[in-house]
């Protein structure tokens, strides 16, 4: 079809604030979840967690200013993909849009867990009323919850992502390759975490699921930013 100049800078400008937000969010999550979460949390040893909690106090901050930093920007994408993928699939953006919406306020509870971590580790009348067991159970409990809920917000995350992929796969603009890489990578987020709800005492099926899906999750997803950053909304889409 023939695509006008005002549309297509519509479509330069959502491509652009969508692939400016993805690496935004990328940069996010590796500091707060692969480097801060990763590092405080010690697992099965709730003593030791607590104590890095405690003792790397504006770390641990860092890390759920991070995460908001991640939400803001998921609802940004929520916005930027749907005006990217409208004219491609009005009805799918849209759908794709809500899902994406939907995850961020998962996500959003996920973090409140944070926050109440962050809460019983600074407040001293709080802890002066509780045994230091009492503590360290309440603390791993909230850090459960995050883990639990945010896993659940990316099963959400891996329908949005199977729209999108779909979408951009039928566009005719959007590199096949990436298209298809983005329906594993949603694939992968749902199967990976369904287990995880489902059957989080088989920890040997989730890591065998995520050692044959984490380099297309990665890749996908990042390979997509990058294409909007440089490429989106310069091609042409088919009808």
């Amino acid at each position: 079809m023939v695509t006008s100049g005002k549309v297509l800078s519509d479509l330069r400008k959502s491509a652009l604030t969508a692939g400016i937000s993805l690496i935004i969010m990328a940069l996010a999550a590796f500091f707060s979840y692969g480097y801060v979460h990763e590092s405080l949390l010690v697992q099965g040893d709730a003593r030791a967690t607590l104590q890095n909690i405690i003792s790397q106090n504006m770390l641990f901050k860092a890390e759920i200013f991070g995460w908001i930093i991640i939400l803001i920007c998921d609802i940004v994408v929520a916005w930027s993909f749907y005006i990217f993928l409208k004219p491609m699939n009005r009805n799918l953006s849209l759908l794709g849009a809500w899902l994406r919406l939907t995850y961020a306020t998962i996500l959003g509870i996920a973090i409140m867990n944070l926050m109440f971590v962050l809460l019983l580790s600074n407040n001293t009348v709080d802890l002066s009323l509780l045994t230091t067991e009492q503590l360290q159970v309440q603390v791993m409990l909230y850090l459960k919850a995050f883990d639990s809920i945010w896993s659940i917000g990316l099963i959400v995350f891996g329908g949005h992502l199977l729209i999108v992929g779909w979408v951009a796969l039928k566009s005719g603009s959007v590199p096949k390759l990436i298209s298809i890489l983005l329906l594993i990578a949603a694939t992968g987020y749902i199967v990976i975490h369904l287990c995880n709800t489902i059957l989080p005492q088989d920890h040997w099926i989730i890591t065998i699921l995520e050692f044959v899906f984490t380099v297309p999750m990665i890749v996908g997803e990042l390979g997509f930013g990058l294409w909007l950053l440089f490429r989106g909304g310069k091609v042409i889409a088919k009808a």
